[in-house]
């Protein structure tokens, strides 16, 4: 700007930077030189004193044109109960499960009945991809999952519940291996709790992305979509590493994670409040894995 600042005229002042620029380009868009600068806390924009009617003017021109829309309300999402009760409940299986299979109870195999072959799964014995979900390799293979499958399951029940969150995790961890083996050759085998970790995860975004509706309207596509982006992010960062990883049932789990996520997460609060729905659903997930077990044992 050209004037000097004895024949500058304060025309606005905001606390915000993006009003006093938004401000600026107005007027530098119909001739009249502005300058934006911050004192003592705020940001004041400049004109000559001989434009500062005009300014005032356009600005106010500008601002019929393009009235302000209401701010969006902030969305609450609702936090149920029961999430902890349902951390607990997938510890205790995945550590009962690995002593049995540990120490052949009942003088079985269990893993050798439990685990998904792909070959298997496909003559019928559909039950390896619930038995697969809680078999593991080592115990730095069962650590892992009970870390991250407890952390992923604990925001899936506050956002769903306790039990329709692990009724759905169980579900969906069943579905990624199920999927697994229908894309896999048949000589291929997988086990651990990581598929139903990512279903965890792909069920969490599935309900973020229920609230997209109330980013800005004027938000970038990334921003609307950030839930699936940091989603994919975290699949790609936690669940591609190591020779022995299955990247596909990592996939697959995610997958079918969404997919039930995106169903769940628009049944009702009413429904999803309720104890004896959560209760019922809790013991669905328990039974389930009970049901898939009493099968793989009976007929290994």
């Amino acid at each position: 700007m050209d004037a000097s600042a004895a024949e500058l005229a304060i025309l606005a002042r905001s606390r915000h930077r993006h009003e006093a620029m938004d401000a600026r380009l107005v007027l530098d868009a119909v001739g009249i030189p502005a300058e934006a600068v911050y004192r003592d806390g705020w940001w004041m924009l400049l004109v000559p004193a001989e434009d500062r009617l005009r300014a005032l003017e356009e600005l106010r021109a500008y601002r019929e044109e393009n009235p302000r829309g209401p701010k969006p309300r902030p969305v609450r999402v609702p936090v149920l109960s029961g999430a902890l009760p349902g951390v607990a409940a997938y510890a205790l299986v995945l550590i009962v499960v690995a002593i049995a299979a540990n120490r052949w109870l009942f003088g079985l195999d269990w893993t050798d009945a439990g685990v998904m072959r792909a070959g298997l799964v496909r003559s019928g014995e559909w039950w390896r991809t619930l038995t697969a979900l809680t078999l593991h390799g080592d115990a730095g293979h069962l650590s892992a999952n009970l870390a991250f499958g407890a952390v992923f399951g604990l925001f899936a029940a506050q956002a769903l519940g306790g039990g329709v969150a692990w009724c759905s995790i169980v579900l969906a961890g069943a579905l990624g291996n199920l999927l697994n083996a229908l894309v896999q050759p048949a000589y291929h085998s997988s086990l651990g709790a990581s598929t139903a970790v990512f279903a965890a995860l792909g069920i969490l975004v599935a309900h973020a992305l229920r609230y997209r509706h109330a980013v800005a309207a004027g938000a970038s596509l990334i921003r609307r979509w950030s839930p699936l982006v940091g989603g994919v992010a975290l699949l790609a960062y936690t669940g591609t590493g190591g020779e022995r990883t299955d990247v596909v049932a990592h996939l697959t789990g995610f997958l079918a994670g969404l997919a039930l996520g995106w169903v769940c997460s628009r049944l009702p609060y009413q429904r999803l409040g309720s104890r004896s729905v959560q209760r019922a659903a809790g013991v669905i997930a328990l039974g389930l894995l009970l049901v898939g077990w009493s099968l793989a044992l009976l007929s290994h």
